[in-house]
């Protein structure tokens, strides 16, 4: 996340002055080019597996990998944050507190369990068992205020719970990674506990303010943990491979930075402000497809049969629940009828 697009069930909404939930009526060509934009940005967030894992496997660990992308991005995204404040640097000190949980939970705690997930799955069943982050907030608001949802909801939830049956394939010949299932559901957790902190509505903290923002506390509290000695870190300069190229490792740390992040942040910001939140939302589904591809072509790595049943399964599961959201979205609670424009990255 899959920090990530992100996923489906993103309710929050975090946009300044432009907020659009549906395309601009008389401008059919512009509903065609924010497509073409989310698409982009779904494409360019599934790389990040990929690229992720490509360190891993020359001896990076997760930490490393997470500490090297945040910052980079957060470099980068500086300048034009700085400028979309315009002096009115109150926006910040007024809204710290979102900033920097964020930054704590969004950015830094989802990456990183994503990456330690990646490290140990295919990056297809890591990235799936995060897009569980929207079921997991069903059944949390659920039990919390002992309202059943509707039944659109409830069989979207049990779908998506039978697919993650079928992707962790516990009858297979190949044994799955319990500690990289548990490394999965961990940041499915934080996405779903980010997507509760930033459900209220803010229409002062521009999104690029909040994406660098986050980064930066998110690439802060990653070098902290390095320096206290709570944290691996360990990089390595030895050649990746990607495909059927063999590329210094500052190809896919380069590629990491600047496709998987800060493209993929400023495309998803466009396609939300082209397309609405919640078309934006569903495009954003094809990132698992985009992921499962580029880990086949980028790394040889493709998941059984069942697995990929299981995965369609999950997404069909988060559809129903969006749709029953755009069905019926009074009857939905507050913290499911938003979705923002800065998603956690997976």
């Amino acid at each position: 996340m899959s920090a990530a697009r992100r996923p489906a069930g993103a309710p929050a909404k975090n946009r300044p002055q432009l907020r659009a939930d549906k395309p601009t009526p008389d401008a059919p060509g512009f509903l065609a080019s924010g497509l073409g934009v989310a698409l982009f940005s779904s494409a360019v967030f599934g790389l990040s597996g990929s690229f992720a894992k490509a360190l891993l496997e020359t001896g990076w660990t997760p930490g490393a990998a997470v500490t090297a992308r945040l910052t980079g991005a957060a470099l980068v995204l500086a300048v034009p944050a700085v400028l979309a404040l315009r002096g009115r640097w109150h926006q910040l000190r007024d809204n710290w507190l979102t900033v920097l949980l964020f930054g704590l939970i969004g950015v830094a705690a989802c990456q990183l369990f994503y990456f330690n997930a990646v490290a140990r799955l295919s990056v297809g069943v890591a990235l799936l068992l995060e897009y569980l982050a929207p079921v997991i907030i069903v059944l949390w608001l659920w039990a919390a205020s002992r309202k059943r949802p509707s039944p659109l909801t409830v069989a979207g939830t049990l779908l998506s719970l039978g697919g993650l049956v079928l992707v962790l394939d516990l009858t297979g010949a190949v044994k799955i990674d319990v500690v990289g299932v548990l490394w999965g559901i961990a940041a499915a957790v934080c996405l779903a506990i980010y997507f509760f902190i930033t459900a209220k509505e803010n229409d002062t903290l521009p999104p690029i303010v909040l994406a660098s923002g986050g980064l930066m506390v998110g690439a802060l509290v990653m070098w902290l943990a390095a320096a206290t000695g709570l944290l691996p870190m360990a990089a390595s300069t030895a050649d990746t491979r990607l495909g059927a190229w063999v590329t210094p490792w500052w190809v896919p740390l380069l590629g990491l930075v600047i496709l998987a992040t800060v493209l993929a942040y400023v495309s998803g910001v466009v396609a939300a402000r082209a397309l609405g939140s919640k078309v934006a939302s569903f495009v954003s589904l094809t990132e698992v497809l985009f992921a499962v591809i580029w880990a086949w072509l980028l790394l040889g790595e493709l998941p059984g049969p069942v697995q990929l049943l299981g995965g369609l399964l999950i997404v069909g599961g988060v559809v129903l629940v969006r749709l029953d959201e755009l069905r019926f979205p009074a009857r939905l609670p507050a913290e499911l009828d938003h979705a923002n424009d800065v998603e956690p990255v997976p």
